[in-house]
């Protein structure tokens, strides 16, 4: 039943707040339904089940934005947060092959940033801020892929490359993070037990996805941006 209630609730809260063109109501929206399972995984201490509920929860937000922005791209525009603007900016860099996705230099403290971020949230409000944020940050990555798929002359090759293995390593690794994190308050609140000692593996596990993401993207972006240029543009596609 958490199941079914996790995957309805998100897709319906995901549309209501897709369509109000309001751009900060649609993350508070998503995590409506998240939190609270979330909540109860750790207090029964299912820490297993509950990373693999929020990626279930992450999954189905990936879906049902990127639909969306398939469908009604003129409306994710005013209703996803920062979501124009990094299509438009991946867009380019698909395009031309120029853009920070394949720059480690900007990219990395972008990445930290976002990390540290998350952290912090997660540790100051039990992942209820970071929840927000992750579904902030996956909205605008989902309503980027949705509209390449607007645009692909072979929409397969999107299907299969618009979402990046490292950018799944990086959602992975910020699941996984917030599951554990949200510890350290939730035993002050709401006396959730809680070890650090307990939770270990699952922060070198979170920290190896990390790094690899950063790896792995350093290494593929400019090949990658390949593969999707030819799913969207000519062979000669201009600048």
């Amino acid at each position: 039943m958490p199941w079914l209630l996790l995957a309805a609730a998100t897709i319906v809260l995901t549309v209501l707040g897709y369509y109000s063109r309001l751009p900060w109501l649609l993350p508070l929206l998503q995590v409506v339904p998240a939190y609270p399972i979330l909540v109860r995984d750790l207090k029964e201490g299912k820490i297993s089940l509950a990373v693999l509920r929020m990626l279930a929860w992450a999954m189905v937000i990936a879906l049902t934005v990127g639909a969306l922005a398939l469908h009604a791209p003129e409306t994710g525009a005013a209703s996803v947060l920062h979501g124009q603007a990094y299509r438009d900016e991946m867009v380019r860099w698909v395009r031309t092959g120029v853009g920070s996705e394949s720059m480690p230099s900007r990219f990395l403290p972008q990445h930290l940033l976002h990390v540290v971020a998350f952290a912090a949230l997660s540790l100051g409000t039990g992942s209820l801020l970071s929840l927000v944020l992750g579904a902030v940050l996956m909205n605008y990555m989902s309503f980027y892929v949705g509209s390449l798929l607007s645009l692909a002359r072979r929409p397969e090759i999107v299907l299969l490359c618009g979402w990046p293995p490292w950018s799944i390593l990086r959602v992975t690794a910020f699941v996984i993070l917030g599951v554990v994190l949200a510890g350290p308050f939730l035993r002050r609140v709401a006396g959730i037990p809680f070890r650090w000692v307990d939770r270990r593996g699952w922060i070198l596990a979170a920290a190896a996805g990390l790094v690899l993401d950063a790896v792995l993207k350093a290494m593929l972006a400019p090949s990658w941006g390949r593969i999707l240029r030819s799913a969207l543009f000519s062979a000669s596609p201009g600048l």
